[in-house]
């Protein structure tokens, strides 16, 4: 709503450009996709069909995970078929991000019942500059990258949120969150947990050419830390001036009860958000007092505070939840709007009565993923083309280039981060060794790679949540509406950060500064 409490009116649709039209033409096609359930229904039969139909044939690929030949399992097989069946409750259960979004929106929709959510932002939108929102909203996205996948659940939606409260279209928003969040996922200020992941995978490539290869878990922290710069500017500039303006047109016919207005707050609300932000801070404090420690049981066994077995790494969507609820019960008891106890599950289930949609896709969503994991129709497509790759003959500078866009294929049809990296380290890293190429700089490439195409794959598993978050806001969105959103996001990152990560090579070479650090460019055979 507006100052006057109206609906933000937004400018007239900007002229259809060739690109608008283009972008268009794919949300319509894409929309006319069945639902994105049935869609998964549809591509895990399929990916049956196929497997059925390779399974007989030897290949002569090797699996670098298992140094075997590698085989696609027949999911029409009976035993594949009996095994599908008895797994099929522990694999819904067992989906990553279902856990993940249930338990965050437990908390959050506290928050949001309470009035928390509504009043904090009216609190920052009253000193935040409304062309300044675009910047910041990638930006958090990026940092959000520290905690794992909170940014799915907590800054996408709070994007199309500040947004629309703005006066600005809510899907814009939920664009530019989402490009920070996943198109950049590699680009962050802060070290993260995949980090070290990463440079464990590279590192065991590595040692099969030179056993004494030692890599440093952030040695590729100096790139990675500046292309955030790169993702904020050129994010900001194809929000604002490509997605936001073939948004224009449409209509925003959600239900937008629970939107905040930019009226300011009253006494009351000041109140209530003071005490609420205390107690957030309070609770921060706790947390970081308790993890200082060398021994602290928030660690890991090694003492690393970041690495992916650290009971904190673990419990950031614990914590997320603790985060929101405590504050959200915080501001409605001293705020008035809510009385006891009663009112705080009630906040509960409305959040939970919101996911049914989310909760339906996840099911079919996890059933493909583990059917087309399990065919191995996505290894098969990673090995063979790095094998492709390393037959090319290409210069190093083709053949770095070769690395991200075979990564960026790859990452269209396999999600994790770890496995496409065990797929293809094995394979890339000693032949780009071999090259003269160090593996530190491979593994740059891959992660430019296996960022720029997470927000344009249906099978990215918080993909159909996105489209759960758009449809709260245009009900006619679906698969079509978000891949056209985010296709500029995801050609223009790709170019760009591809160029980028020549020019830093490059002018890094001839100045010595390194990808990140104890990195190198060229690397040399003992």
């Amino acid at each position: 709503m507006s100052e006057s409490g109206q609906t933000p009116q937004h400018p007239a649709p900007a002229p259809r450009t060739w690109l608008m039209r283009a972008l268009d033409w794919i949300e319509r096609v894409g929309n006319r996709l069945p639902d994105p359930a049935v869609l998964f229904l549809l591509l895990m039969l399929l990916t049956w069909a196929i497997s059925a139909l390779l399974s007989p044939i030897s290949f002569s690929t090797i699996d670098p995970r298992t140094g075997e030949a590698l085989v696609v399992n027949n999911l029409l097989a009976g035993t594949s078929i009996t095994r599908f069946f008895a797994d099929m409750v522990a694999t819904f259960v067992g989906f990553h991000p279902l856990g993940v979004v249930l338990v965050a929106m437990l908390g959050i929709g506290v928050a949001e019942h309470t009035g928390f959510i509504n009043a904090a932002l009216r609190a920052l939108l009253s000193f935040t500059k409304r062309w300044m929102l675009t910047p910041m909203l990638i930006t958090v996205g990026i940092i959000s990258h520290t905690a794992v996948d909170a940014g799915y659940v907590l800054v996408v939606p709070l994007g199309a949120v500040i947004f629309y409260a703005a006066g600005r279209h809510p899907l814009a928003g939920i664009a530019a969150a989402f490009a920070g969040v996943s198109g950049g996922f590699s680009a962050n200020f802060v070290p993260s947990a995949i980090d070290p992941m990463l440079q464990g995978i590279s590192q065991a490539a590595g040692q099969v050419l030179d056993p004494t290869l030692v890599l440093n878990p952030l040695n590729n922290y100096f790139f990675t830390a500046i292309s955030s710069l790169l993702i904020i500017g050129i994010g900001w500039l194809i929000t604002d001036r490509i997605v936001e303006p073939r948004l224009r047109g449409t209509e925003v016919d959600g239900d937008m009860q629970d939107m905040p207005s930019m009226e300011g707050l009253e006494p009351h609300e000041r109140r209530a958000l003071r005490w609420s932000l205390v107690a957030m801070v309070a609770g921060l404090v706790v947390l970081f007092v308790t993890a200082l420690p060398g021994g602290s049981p928030w660690r890991a066994p090694t003492g690393d505070i970041t690495a992916f077995d650290a009971p904190l790494m673990q419990s950031i969507v614990s914590l997320i939840f603790l985060l929101f609820l405590l504050p959200g019960v915080v501001y409605g008891y001293v705020a008035g709007t809510v009385n006891s106890h009663r009112d705080i599950i009630a906040g509960m289930s409305k959040a939970m009565s919101g996911m049914g949609y989310y909760i339906v896709m996840a099911f079919f969503a996890a059933q493909f993923i583990y059917a087309f994991s399990q065919s191995n129709l996505g290894a098969l497509l990673a090995i063979e083309g790095a094998n492709w790759l390393r037959s090319a003959g290409l210069s190093p500078q083709l053949t770095i280039v070769g690395v991200v866009i075979i990564t960026g294929v790859v990452n269209l049809l396999v999600g994790s981060a770890s496995a496409k990296w065990a797929l293809l380290a094995p394979i890339l890293v000693p032949m780009l060794m071999s090259l003269g190429i160090s593996p530190d700089l491979t593994q740059a490439a891959y992660r430019v790679g296996d960022s720029t195409t997470n927000i344009i794959t249906p099978l990215l598993p918080y993909f159909p949540l996105i489209v759960v978050f758009c449809k709260r806001y245009v009900t006619s969105s679906g698969i079509g509406t978000l891949v056209a959103m985010m296709l500029p996001y995801s050609v223009i990152f790709l170019i760009t950060w591809t160029l980028f990560l020549l020019l830093y090579w490059t002018v890094g070479a001839a100045i010595g500064l390194p990808l990140g650090i104890g990195a190198s460019y060229e690397y040399t055979l003992p």
